[in-house]
């Protein structure tokens, strides 16, 4: 099992002195990465990150995955691809982050986890509550 399915943050948060997350494990055991107490909380993160990008101007898949997973850090180019591909929409393309929003959600997991675990509903749920 996968850090980030381990610790129910499929997106593999990182932990932040100024953010506490809905659904935050008052357990943390994890120094890095957040840990939720369901993945449902876990995936709404990563809409909510994901909708704070949109709201701060951001509009390509390009954008949006090397914000996200910095190059410095990542192979953000792999990650672009890959990310895109599952979309299918062109890293440059101009796009409203919502309307692809579950295929976005489901592409971040399956590239941070190797493979995307979670249910329709379980995305679903996740994206009415962020």
């Amino acid at each position: 099992m996968t850090r980030g399915i381990r610790n129910n943050n499929p997106g593999n948060i990182r932990i932040s002195a100024t953010t506490h997350w809905m659904g935050q494990s008052v357990n943390q055991t994890d120094g890095a990465f957040v840990q939720f107490d369901s993945a449902v909380y876990g995936i709404r993160a990563i809409v909510r990150i994901m909708r704070s990008y949109q709201r701060g101007g951001i509009r390509t898949l390009h954008d949006a995955i090397n914000r996200w997973a910095p190059p410095n850090e990542n192979n953000s180019a792999a990650y672009v691809d890959a990310v895109c591909d599952d979309c299918k929409v062109h890293p440059y393309d101009n796009v409203d982050l919502e309307t692809i929003m579950p295929a976005l959600v489901k592409a971040i997991i399956k590239h941070e986890n190797g493979s995307q675990p979670y249910s329709e509903g379980q995305i679903e749920s996740a994206i009415a509550i962020a």
